[in-house]
C-alpha cells in the first residue's frame, strides 16, 4: 500500500518551474534499414549537435521542446520535452518505411502537448514539424498528407519534409504543403546546425511575430529544390 504522505509530483508541476513560452518542434526521422551505415550515423551526429547548439542558447533552452517520432518500426522514442532534460538518443536502422502512421503519431503528439499548454496557461510559438526520410512510405500516407495540409491551413504547425538521397520527393511534394528540400550528400550536421539557429531566432521573439529564416538553398547551403 502507498504512504498517502509520499510527495507526488502534480501534473503541471514543469510549467510552474518554467512558465517561458514554448516553441514546440517535432522531429520525424526515418530509421529503416535504407539508413544503415553513414546516413544513420551522420544523422545520429546531427541530433548531438542539434542538442548541443540549442542547449547553449539560455533562452532557447528554456523554450525549445523536442520531441521525436521515428519510423521503422513507428517507435515515439520521445514526447516534447525541454531541451535541457532532453537525452540524445543513438539511433539504429531496422525495418520499412511506415512513413504515413508515423507522421499522424507524431501530429495527434503536438495535438496533446498543445493541449496540456492551454491547461496550464502556457502560451506557445506555431510547431514546426520536420520530416526526413531517404525512401518512400510502405504504408498507406493519403490521410496523414490530408492531415498535414488541413494544418498547415489551420496554421496548426508548419511542416517541412526533407528528402535524403534515395527519397522520393514527387511523394513527399503531395504530403507536404511547402515544396521539399533535397538534402546534399549527408550534410545532416548541417541541416540542424540551421535548425537550432533558427528555433533560437524564433525562440528570441513573441509568439506570432513572423521571424525571418535564412535560407538554406543557397549555394553553400545544406539543401536543394528537388
Amino acid at each position: 500500500m502507498s504512504n498517502p504522505f509520499d510527495q507526488q509530483p502534480f501534473e503541471g508541476a514543469e510549467f510552474v518551474d518554467n512558465p517561458e513560452p514554448r516553441c514546440p518542434c517535432l522531429l520525424v526521422l526515418d530509421v529503416s534499414g535504407s539508413m544503415r551505415g553513414a546516413p544513420i550515423k551522420e544523422l545520429n551526429e546531427g541530433l548531438v549537435q542539434f542538442k548541443d547548439e540549442l542547449y547553449a542558447d539560455s533562452l532557447a533552452a528554456k523554450r525549445v521542446e523536442v520531441g521525436l517520432v521515428t519510423f521503422g518500426p513507428v517507435t515515439v522514442v520521445n514526447d516534447l520535452q525541454g531541451v535541457q532534460s532532453w537525452l540524445v538518443p543513438s539511433l539504429e536502422s531496422q525495418g520499412d518505411t511506415p512513413m504515413g502512421r508515423a507522421i499522424e503519431e507524431g501530429l495527434q503528439m503536438l495535438r496533446d502537448r498543445k493541449n496540456s499548454y492551454r491547461q496550464n496557461g502556457i502560451s506557445y510559438y506555431r510547431p514546426w514539424v520536420f520530416l526526413i526520410t531517404d525512401g518512400a512510405p510502405t504504408d498507406a500516407w493519403q490521410s496523414a498528407a490530408n492531415a498535414v495540409k488541413t494544418g498547415e491551413a489551420e496554421k496548426a504547425f508548419s511542416f517541412f519534409a526533407v528528402g535524403v538521397q534515395g527519397a522520393n520527393m514527387e511523394i513527399l511534394s503531395q504530403i507536404s504543403a511547402r515544396q521539399p528540400l533535397a538534402l546534399k550528400e549527408l550534410r545532416f550536421r548541417d541541416l540542424f546546425s540551421w535548425l537550432s539557429s533558427s528555433l533560437s531566432s524564433v525562440s528570441q521573439s513573441n509568439p506570432g511575430d513572423a521571424v525571418p529564416l535564412s535560407n538554406p538553398t543557397t549555394p553553400q547551403g545544406w539543401a536543394s529544390i528537388a
